[in-house]
């Protein structure tokens, strides 16, 4: 049973924020879930925020395509899921997402948690900053390098019997819903990107602002479409392998969700805004700052 609660946050907190990708609608080991139903300045988020407890640590899950995977890439309305977490004090986030191959040794199975991004989306709002405000993020370093590391060493603490994990990789973000094309594949390859999917930018850029440390636990589901011999991208593939491997993510945010509650790193992500603001809080009309509250420095 799932308790409900609407519009009422200021008693609820979590520190980590873990948000389901394709395939990854819940997380089984949660208990004492209480669903959470937040409304933001950008609207409402992709469903309701489940709270609950990993070992005893308070964590805000949100499933990135809603129950029932309602919403395609584009359509995900990524600045009300940031904000909606950024209300509940969320300063870590934990992205699971399918992604597909663009190197042989990166398998269908195998984990990545990449280091680098490359945004080829065009349809998307990235920022929260416009219409009064100001502010410019850097992202030369798009994933929190501390929090990339616990994802790591908690992989090796789950004991996955398949596949393999690697850290050090470039995640490509196209538009989508559509796959790539065989020639796409391919320039991808030139473009020394290692992985490619269709949701994690805005999503980075976005916890970047809302100074919130953001690492990708990437499971591989496929080749896209540039392996001369291995089975071309299809939606039913990839779900397949990733059901094989939504249960040994779940091992591996668990054991994440402990360190990170244990440790409790410094990001470089933690203070972004409060270095990037070019508007000065204090020209900001009342409207602007209303709407930027759960953001700005305090």
């Amino acid at each position: 049973m799932i308790s409900t609660l609407v519009e009422d946050t200021a008693h609820l907190s979590a520190d980590i924020a873990i948000i389901g990708g394709s395939g990854l609608y819940q997380m089984q080991a949660l208990s004492n879930k209480r669903q959470v139903t937040i409304s933001t300045p950008y609207g409402k988020p992709s469903d309701d925020i489940v709270m609950g407890e990993l070992n005893g640590v308070t964590v805000a899950f949100l499933t990135r395509h809603g129950q029932g995977h309602r919403f395609s890439p584009s359509e995900v309305p990524y600045r009300a899921n940031i904000y909606a977490l950024k209300t509940l004090g969320v300063r870590y986030v934990i992205s699971v997402s399918a992604v597909g191959s663009l190197r042989e040794h990166l398998k269908p199975l195998d984990m990545v948690i990449p280091d680098q991004m490359i945004d080829m989306t065009k349809q998307r709002a990235s920022t929260f900053f416009s219409e009064g405000a100001v502010a410019h993020v850097a992202m030369a370093d798009p994933l929190c390098a501390a929090l990339g590391g616990v994802l790591k060493r908690a992989y090796s603490q789950a004991n996955i019997s398949e596949g393999q994990c690697h850290s050090t990789a470039t995640y490509l973000c196209i538009e989508g819903p559509q796959f790539s094309t065989r020639a796409e594949s391919n320039w991808y390859r030139q473009m020394n990107a290692d992985i490619i999917g269709m949701t994690n930018m805005p999503e980075a850029k976005l916890a970047r602002e809302a100074s919130m440390a953001y690492a990708t636990l990437a499971l591989v589901t496929d080749f896209d479409s540039w392996h001369p011999s291995e089975e071309d991208v299809s939606a039913d593939y990839a779900i397949q392998n990733l059901m094989k491997n939504a249960d040994n993510a779940q091992q591996v945010v668990k054991q994440a969700v402990a360190l990170l509650a244990s440790e409790q790193p410094d990001s470089i992500a933690h203070t972004a805004l409060a270095q990037a603001l070019v508007t000065p809080i204090e020209a900001m009309s009342i409207e602007v700052k209303t709407k930027l509250n759960a953001l700005l420095p305090k």
